[in-house]
């Protein structure tokens, strides 16, 4: 599966768990489990309470997800 199949929508950190998990609220309403994309860890890009991020989900399960994008 390529980076492009994934579907991308924008949402609200609620939740922070250990691991680098985090529950993040859609624009669309709907509660997504995400964890950090690989890029993010290696470049040490912080994700708190409250900051706006993009989610990369797949098509085939859309309950879990990739933080790709931190927003500023």
């Amino acid at each position: 599966m390529s980076r492009d199949d994934h579907v991308k929508l924008e949402g609200v950190v609620t939740d922070v768990y250990a691991g680098g998990q985090f529950n993040v609220r859609t624009d669309a309403g709907t509660e997504v489990r995400a964890q950090l994309c690989g890029r993010m860890r290696k470049h040490r890009i912080r994700v708190i309470l409250g900051d706006r991020v993009t989610v990369a989900l797949s098509p085939y399960d859309l309950t879990h997800g990739m933080i790709v994008y931190r927003s500023k």
